[in-house]
């Protein structure tokens, strides 16, 4: 073989190399985008599932569910498998709004504990006035998730009591209704550094946490829920009316026992509530 066709040889040779490498390279990068793309579509995903605040307007037969449970019920379930071991009896000067008894609720969108005492909050408090402009919103994904109301943007009306629901935070934990400093003043007294769910009713009683287990409304849809609160039977109804007859209990105390068509009612005083130190 002469010096030339050597030549011309090992130049093919070397061409042969220089397009494998550059094969190599051209399949890695693609490999590496691929990879990046995943990645980003991970996080992507992730985030939007964590930071999902979305507030959905409450389901008029949710609503329904929640806030027209039938007397008959209330007074079959009584306290039902709610514990009082949370509710405190005070002596505090009276907290009213525009002249009446004010129910002080902070809590946040993210808290599972928060999410179960919403039901029973609605129930009770549709017992003495009217909720206008509920949303649905579920618990943090790694807060139990679970199926709730919110309380943010929503009013209350009653000739009987005035309702101050604070969501302090949504669903990841950033802040959302503000508080006066006499609110927080109460919040801190009674919680330390500020936990929830907190209820403070009128300055006669104070509770700090949901009187029945969260954990009974995991994996449930708003519906499930709502069918559950028909059946007097159901752990769900034991759980959340059981709650809200305690709920009332306390306010009837504010409202000097009206109206005494709730206030009377047997599933009201079967509740044996706390009484204040001496």
């Amino acid at each position: 073989m002469s010096a030339r066709e050597k030549a011309a040889e090992a130049r093919a040779a070397q061409a042969r190399v220089d397009q494998r490498r550059r094969a190599k390279v051209i399949l890695s990068s693609v490999v590496a985008a691929a990879v990046v793309l995943a990645v980003i579509t991970i996080v992507a995903v992730t985030h939007k599932s964590k930071s999902d605040t979305s507030r959905l307007a409450a389901q008029p037969a949710i609503v329904d569910a929640v806030t027209k449970i039938s007397p008959a019920t209330y007074d079959q379930i009584g306290q039902g498998s709610v514990q009082l071991s949370a509710v405190k009896a005070i002596s505090d000067p009276a907290l009213t709004q525009n002249g009446k008894p004010e129910v002080l609720f902070v809590g946040a969108e993210f808290c599972p504990f928060c999410a179960a005492e919403r039901w029973a909050l609605v129930s009770s408090l549709s017992r003495f006035g009217t909720f206008s402009n509920l949303k649905q919103i579920h618990s943090a994904v790694d807060d139990g998730n679970l199926a709730t109301f919110s309380f943010h943007g929503s009013s209350y009306t009653s000739k009987y009591i005035s309702f101050d629901p604070i969501e302090y935070e949504d669903r990841n934990s950033n802040k959302l209704d503000s508080i006066s400093k006499a609110d927080q003043a109460l919040w801190l007294k009674y919680t330390g550094q500020g936990s929830f769910p907190f209820l403070y009713y009128g300055g006669k009683y104070v509770q700090t946490q949901v009187g029945f287990s969260d954990s009974d409304l995991s994996g449930l849809t708003w519906t499930q829920i709502a069918t559950d609160l028909k059946t007097p039977s159901s752990k769900i109804a034991k759980d959340i009316v059981g709650e809200s007859n305690s709920i009332t209990a306390m306010i009837c105390k504010l409202t000097n026992g009206q109206p005494a068509s709730v206030c009377s009612s047997s599933g009201v005083s079967a509740i044996t509530l706390p009484q204040a130190s001496a």
